[in-house]
């Protein structure tokens, strides 16, 4: 008990008083002033003294005090009925921070609603602390390590500091011990702090954060940002303490932004393990609160409910605007009774009648699902990706979701912040992919593959149609249920009969449907003879290897190649379950005449997300079907094969390494030759065209020789590519890229020719390429038995077509002809076609009746564009005589022309459906996230978004600084070049090199491990070898004559990354310091 105030003591009271009784500003600076006595050491216990004397002065007059004096002394019981503590709590109130209403009370009802018997050596935070009284409540009923009061109201802070002095020393100014020896100043701290800042700041991790946040609809946002200091009204500071401004989030809309600002901050500074506990009104909705938390990765539950009345003089006119303008309802009850909720406008009628509404009030603990994993997202995710964290949605239905979709995205966030420019990978699959498919069938089913045995393409289905392509069998019989994408008029020809030893000249293909159960498939294998099988395996056959075995020999037997599907009973799981087929290949060495396809298809988050491969232990086999997927253009997305390389890299980290010892596997049978080789088209296509060198293990390769381009990824691209993931429910109209489309074309080309139509036409025609074209499309058209001829071209005319050479070529020619057109910009020279140029063109062809493929593929990034122009294609068909109809096809690929690299997104408009409706079936489509991610750009570039259109000048300028500095380098080292005004490469002659000698080196094996390089007789340089002679003596890689098709001529790309491209220009300058003979 405190002794009686002596005289002094008194006198001390008076003058407190007396400075108090001016105004509220008075009244803060003297509690101002007690605070400095409190915090030194000397004063501190007569201070104490002073504010006990005050308090015991208004025992029964409070209220007096506060009207008269501009402060007040509350005793608050802050613990619940029956708690075997009875201490209560002493508080200074004064007019300009919050005093304990029914909100915070109930909020500190639901805190104690939590049970944490461990809380001693844990940190707390309390955030909108005010003055104190609930940081002060946890710290003596709990005896936490330490909890940290924080509040953006300076004069909370103020007088939060004095309560706790209040309670932590007695009235006599002694300090009151807890049963560990300490006291409440040990553990209480308070600061200014908007928010978690204060910790965020000084990087203290915290065990719990609690906080009893407003949410008071604010109108006016800009209010934050005035000056807030301890200086500011009385009226200003005190309605800082119930503000909500908007935060920038989703939930603002319903009052919530400050709460979803205080979680997210959270996430930064909460323990792994820790927990945070909310109180939330249910105004929004219950569904509305939960989501809040839920979206953001944590898991909640609730520790309290009950409903509290809605102050009579809070205006929820905001409310009842949002309801008008959204069809969300908010929920008000009718006093404190009834289950049944109101509307905000029905709530405010009633307000205004008179009568009393109520609201829920809950309180929310949430822990974080997968707290390492969204934590460190989160911190990618700040520093680059911020203005996503709207559409960002990590609520999930089970564990195993959430466990392989945070995965991803944590790794997916952290590969596009650090590649900023489009890697370089094989286009049969990357390295690091097919690594890890060989390593997953290593550790799980003990098969020794490598990188080097594995194929990647974009879907099964396209694995099957390339392997058919490849063989062109007469006859193949296919798994009925694989045959779905195949083109419809592999499945349509009667033509059975004699097929297995008909002439194979046309490299014709014929399937046939057939089921899978092993015996009926080696019956029609044996009566057939079909050169091709292709398979999956029954459900109840799968689990063993004796069907394959027995397919296998009757493939062997009649000398068909064998593809075997395992999509369905690969299980992405650890363990996974048995698989005969992988069984049987961990015992046995895969036969030459057979190949493993699967498509990982069986995903639980992104349903349509698709990556196949093909295993083969044959290295010709191998080598054909990956040159194929390249000439094929069958890329698979980096994307695509880094969700799945993921998904392989968590279940290899479950593995012990070289758990079971490799068992020595049986040799493969030796197979007859009665097999079919590689179609005669594919053969030629194979051994003429140019591929994708890899790296070496001792340096890597330069490549000017590629497609694609490897500039830097704006973050907006990358932006949109990570949205596209994390987006949960995206809608069919958020991927609907089609009248995005058809708008850019619209725009950039005054749309297409159309409204007419041909009859269907049979027979396929000569397709014409001008001399010149991309070397793998002609190629391609080789390998698909094409019957092809040129245009001749020349570089004066930058390897345009002439009308003279069009008009001369198609009166030659008996059959339907197909033209193909590379514009506006030319594919590879990089010259620009003009509206008037593609007009003449396009009425020649018209006039002959012959359709028109124009590429568009490679346009869109032209940087030298003095009066050029290519526009207003629909009014074509109008002013031209057509008989017979135009038929006219537009291809495009949209990644060049919106920044994004690496990524493929191709379209085809065209006016005659009849022509193409049979095929259009079996055309890749791309996924869903690809859709989303180009529809957004799209939209940007259809509305001539300024900072994206600034993106796109940017890239163009870049280029056209490449293509002059190239051209620059070229000239000097004795090559001649054309010019170059638009696109990603250029064509140049070797003037200065032809007709030389240049020795090659090769490696000869002169020990088991030991190289020697040897020089060989000197080569005549030209435009063909001249690739190899600087690939060997440079390390860069460009395009031959070969690829272009143009004597002498070489393809050079240029969009590369800055420090590649500078290696490149190095590279061209030393060749030309080349030893040669004259």
């Amino acid at each position: 008990m405190a002794a009686p105030a002596s005289e002094d003591e008194s006198k001390d009271v008076d003058a407190f008083l007396s400075s108090c009784a001016a105004s509220g500003e008075a009244a803060y600076a003297a509690a101002e002033a007690v605070l400095e006595r409190l915090q030194a050491r000397a004063s501190r216990a007569a201070a104490r003294r002073l504010l006990g004397a005050v308090r015991r002065r208004f025992d029964a007059g409070q209220e007096h005090c506060f009207l008269t004096f501009h402060f007040r002394d509350v005793v608050v019981d802050p613990h619940p009925q029956g708690f075997q503590q009875s201490t209560k709590l002493t508080m200074m109130e004064i007019p300009s921070i919050f005093t304990p209403v029914d909100w915070s009370f109930a909020f500190y009802e639901g805190l104690n609603q939590h049970q944490d018997s461990t809380s001693r050596d844990k940190t707390y935070a309390e955030l909108g602390c005010g003055n104190g009284w609930i940081s002060i409540a946890l710290a003596e009923k709990l005896s936490p390590l330490k909890v940290y009061g924080l509040d953006i109201n300076p004069r909370a802070i103020k007088i939060a500091w004095i309560n706790l002095y209040l309670n932590a020393l007695d009235d006599n100014g002694l300090p009151v011990y807890d049963r560990e020896g300490k006291t409440l100043l040990d553990r209480v701290e308070f600061h200014e702090s908007d928010l978690l800042s204060y910790c965020i700041d000084n990087k203290i991790e915290l065990d719990c954060i609690v906080g009893c946040i407003p949410q008071i609809l604010n109108p006016n946002p800009e209010a934050i940002s005035k000056i807030m200091t301890e200086n500011s009204s009385e009226k200003f500071l005190y309605s800082l303490s119930n503000y909500c401004a908007l935060q920038g989030f989703f939930e603002d809309q319903f009052g919530l932004g400050l709460i979803a600002r205080a979680v997210e901050e959270g996430r930064a500074v909460i323990k792994p393990m820790g927990i945070m506990i909310f109180n939330i009104g249910g105004r929004p909705g219950q569904g509305v609160c939960e989501r809040l938390f839920l979206r953001r990765g944590f898991h909640i539950s609730k520790l309290w409910q009950t409903k509290i009345m809605q102050a009579a003089d809070t205006d929820i006119s905001a409310l009842v605007e949002i309801e008008q303008n959204s069809p969300h309802p908010f929920e008000f009850f009718m006093d404190l009774v009834g289950d049944q909720s109101v509307s905000a406008r029905t709530a405010q009628a009633y307000m205004k009648s008179g009568g009393r509404v109520s609201h829920a009030l809950s309180v929310y603990s949430c822990q974080l699902h997968k707290p390492i994993q969204v934590k460190k997202l989160f911190e990618i995710l700040k520093d680059g990706f911020n203005e996503i964290s709207s559409s960002l949605d990590l609520s999930f239905d089970n564990d195993s979701v959430a466990a392989e979709k945070m995965a991803f995205l944590v790794y997916l966030a952290s590969f596009l912040k650090e590649n900023k420019s489009n890697p370089c990978e094989p286009p049969f699959g990357c390295l690091n992919f097919r690594n890890l498919v060989a390593e997953f069938m290593k550790s799980y089913y003990n098969i020794p593959s490598t990188s080097d045995n594995v194929a990647v393409f974009p879907s099964r289905a396209v694995a099957i149609e390339i392997s058919l392509r490849l063989f062109s069998p007469a006859l193949a019989i296919v798994d009925e249920h694989l045959t779905r994408h195949l083109p419809k008029q592999w499945l349509t020809s009667s033509a059975i009969e004699g097929r297995a030893d008909c002439d194979r000249a046309k490299d014709t293909v014929l399937v046939i449907e057939v089921p899978r159960q092993s015996d009926l498939l080696i019956e029609l294998i044996r009566k057939l003879k079909p050169q091709v099988v292709v398979t999956g395996m029954a459900k109840f056959e799968a689990i063993t290897s004796a069907a394959l075995v027995n397919i296998l020999s009757a493939t062997r037997d009649v000398g068909s190649w064998l593809f075997v599907d395992i999509s369905e009973h690969l299980e992405l799981s650890s363990p996974p379950k048995s698989n005969g087929v992988l069984k049987y290949l961990a015992e046995n060495t895969l036969p030459s005449h057979a190949v493993i396809l699967c498509g990982l298809v069986k995903d639980q988050v992104y349903s349509d997300l698709e990556v196949g491969f093909a295993i083969s232990e044959d290295e010709t086999v191998y080598k054909a079907l990956s040159r194929t997927i390249e000439l094929l253009e069958g890329h698979t997305s980096v994307i695509s094969q880094q969700y799945y390389g993921c998904l392989f890299r968590e279940l290899l980290a479950f593995q012990i390494d070289n758990r079971h010892a490799q068992r020595e596997r049986q040799p493969a049978e030796v197979i007859p030759q009665k097999m079919i080789g590689f179609s005669n088209s594919a053969m030629s296509a194979l051994k003429e065209a140019e591929f994708f060198v890899p790296d070496s293990k001792e340096s890597s390769i330069i490549h000017m020789d590629l497609d694609r381009s490897f500039l830097p990824v704006p973050s907006v691209v990358n932006t949109s590519i990570f949205e596209s993931f994390v987006r949960q429910n995206i809608t069919d109209s958020e991927t609907d890229v089609h009248f995005s489309i058809k708008k850019l074309v619209k725009h950039y080309y005054g749309g297409f020719p159309g409204d007419r139509y041909a009859d269907r036409l049979d027979g396929f025609g000569t397709f014409f390429f001008p001399l010149g074209t991309n070397g793998h499309y002609v190629s391609a058209a080789k390998f698909m038995n094409a019957n092809i001829s040129t245009i001749p071209t020349n570089s004066d005319s930058g390897f345009k077509i002439e009308p003279m050479a069009l008009n001369k070529a198609l009166i030659e020619e008996e059959n339907w002809a197909w033209v193909y057109i590379s514009g506006p910009t030319i594919n590879p020279s990089g010259f620009l076609y003009s509206d008037k140029e593609i007009r003449h063109l396009l009425s020649i062809c018209a006039m002959h009746g012959a359709r028109v493929v124009i590429d568009t593929s490679f346009s869109g990034l032209e940087f030298q564009t003095d009066r050029w122009a290519w526009r207003n294609l629909e009014r074509f068909s109008y002013n031209v005589c057509l008989d017979p109809p135009f038929t006219a096809f537009m291809l495009g690929e949209l990644s060049l022309g919106l920044t994004a690299t690496g990524l493929d997104f191709g379209f085809l408009i065209f006016n005659d459906l009849s022509v193409v409706e049979h095929n259009l079936a079996n055309l890749s489509q791309p996924d869903s996230t690809l859709k989303y991610t180009f529809r957004k750009l799209l939209g940007l570039k259809n509305k001539r978004d300024q900072h994206f259109s600034n993106l796109i000048m940017e890239q163009k300028e870049t280029l056209k600084n490449r293509a002059n500095h190239l051209a620059k380098t070229l000239v000097s080292c004795g090559w001649d070049v054309p010019g170059c005004h638009g696109g990603i490469s250029m064509l140049a002659k070797p003037t200065a090199y032809v007709g030389k000698s240049f020795f090659f080196e090769t490696e000869a094996k002169v020990l088991p491990h030991s190289l020697i390089k040897r020089r060989e007789l000197p080569s005549t340089l030209d435009g063909c070898n001249i690739r190899e002679a600087i690939l060997r003596s440079t390390g860069l890689c460009i395009s031959s004559s070969k690829w272009t098709g143009i004597p002498d001529y070489c393809r050079f790309s240029f969009a590369l990354e800055s420090s590649e491209f500078e290696r490149a220009m190095g590279c061209i300058t030393r060749f030309l310091g080349v030893d040669m003979l004259t």
